[in-house]
């Protein structure tokens, strides 16, 4: 049932198929990576003199399957079909969400989210243009800010995110801040786009 995958969401689980055999399992780490959204955010000197040159529009859940496609397309993908099935589910029940950066008609960057109460869960990102997947992270976390949104896992973090501020922290401590963060429904704004995040009271 799909509110099974959304309870594990909210327990802070996340489904990934085996890139070898494919089978769907769900994992935990013990360890959760953060991209904070307080004063601890950093944009590096060399992103910050992108920003606002290349003009890339950003949206909202205009592209879901292009988005979804472009995340599963890669050697070893961990998005199966039946996971590409999941997270279709998911978006039509308003829990999955993708964020679309566009050049003209073409799609430049983009990434596959789940979103529950004030807790965005970044499951994947593609960029497919030099500075685009940056502009993205720098527009997005700007709008989770002034959106009222507490937190933005991003799961595993690498020294590319590194760069922006993106810390670990312990799986206990990251369970009470999901706990919190679940709870409270909150509205993402991003440019002249809108999505509802509905919270997770069950237990």
């Amino acid at each position: 049932p799909l509110h099974w995958w959304v309870q594990a969401y909210a327990k802070g689980w996340f489904p990934m198929a085996h890139p070898t055999h494919g089978n769907l399992d769900l994992w935990r780490s013990q360890s959760r990576a953060l991209i904070p959204l307080d004063e601890h955010f950093h944009v590096p000197r060399s992103v910050r003199r992108s920003l606002g040159r290349d003009g890339f529009p950003l949206s909202l859940n205009r592209s879901f399957d292009a988005v979804l496609r472009g995340c599963a397309e890669r050697p070893n993908t961990w998005i199966s079909g039946e996971l590409a099935r999941i997270y279709r589910q998911l978006h039509r029940a308003g829990w999955a969400h993708s964020v679309e950066v566009w050049e003209g008609q073409e799609l430049a960057a983009g990434l596959l989210a789940i979103g529950i109460g004030s807790c965005w869960i970044g499951e994947s990102m593609l960029h497919r243009r030099d500075h685009a997947g940056n502009v993205m992270l720098v527009a997005l976390v700007e709008a989770l800010r002034e959106s009222g949104f507490s937190l933005f896992d991003v799961q595993l973090s690498n020294p590319h995110l590194e760069r922006f501020g993106c810390r670990e922290i312990e799986d206990t401590a990251y369970t009470a801040l999901l706990s919190q963060a679940r709870m409270q429904p909150t509205t993402l704004r991003l440019g002249e786009s809108a999505i509802h995040c509905e919270g997770w009271m069950r237990e």
